[in-house]
């Protein structure tokens, strides 16, 4: 029996280079990577048939748009008679930095309306490669985020994690999805940009004395009466100087 590899996106020019489409983009380097037939249009989809890992891959990309990926995956589901066991979707996730990827069975959509499509028409028990495109900072500007393209400093680490997706996409079809996440964690480590207290430049050292001046005592110079008595006698010992 096959396995189904999905990935989600908005079909068309417009959106190819969106960072929704990013799960678009991970299904198209693994059919470019791995020996997989041309695409071709079925259950309201693009699909393209290979191997990984020893296994029967069919990937598909719905042409439903996002908010209906259900009916086209679940169509392609009930036609090999498989459970969503079968299923793995990539997709892109807000909740994690750009360019982390995590893998888990089952969970919620998280607000996702591609995951929310696939729930209602196969269930959610099925893996989720959740790849990380960041999030803008406040909810008002999500909307637009998924929807602009992948900025061109983007495309250091994300040329790199898409190769590394399609390197090791055997993984996924053999289970092993923790073998699979550590090989793209170290194929990103010298590509991310580091966020947070870490990005600012570590503070200036004080200036250093030198080693004579910081043995010596540090004391005030003494300051001499101006009148009274030991002024008076300090007078007579060292004359009238000012």
């Amino acid at each position: 029996m096959p396995l189904v590899f999905a990935g989600l996106g908005n079909p068309g020019a417009k959106y190819a280079a969106n960072r929704h489409n990013v799960g678009f983009m991970a299904v198209d380097a693994i059919a470019h990577r791995h020996p997989f037939s041309p695409w071709s249009k079925k259950f309201q989809g693009l699909i393209a048939e290979g191997t990984l890992g020893g296994e029967k891959i069919i990937l598909i990309k719905p042409q439903t748009f996002m908010n209906r990926s259900g009916q086209s995956v679940g169509e392609a589901l009930r036609f090999y008679k498989l459970g969503p066991g079968a299923l793995t979707v990539f997709y892109d996730e807000i909740d994690l930095a750009a360019g982390k990827v995590r893998v888990k069975v089952g969970g919620g959509s998280g607000g996702h309306n591609g995951i929310r499509s696939l729930d209602q028409h196969v269930g959610n028990a099925y893996r989720r490669v959740r790849i990380g495109v960041g999030h803008p900072g406040v909810k008002e500007m999500v909307h637009g985020h998924v929807l602009g393209d992948f900025a061109k400093a983007d495309r250091e680490w994300l040329d790199v994690l898409l190769d590394a997706i399609a390197d090791d996409a055997g993984l996924l079809a053999k289970g092993d999805d923790n073998s699979f996440m550590n090989r793209i964690t170290l194929a990103l480590r010298d590509k991310l940009v580091p966020t947070g207290d870490d990005d600012r430049p570590p503070p200036k050292a004080p200036k250093q004395q030198s080693h004579v001046r910081q043995a010596r005592p540090q004391q005030a110079p003494a300051k001499l009466p101006g009148s009274g008595p030991m002024a008076a006698m300090l007078k007579k010992l060292f004359g009238n100087k000012d």
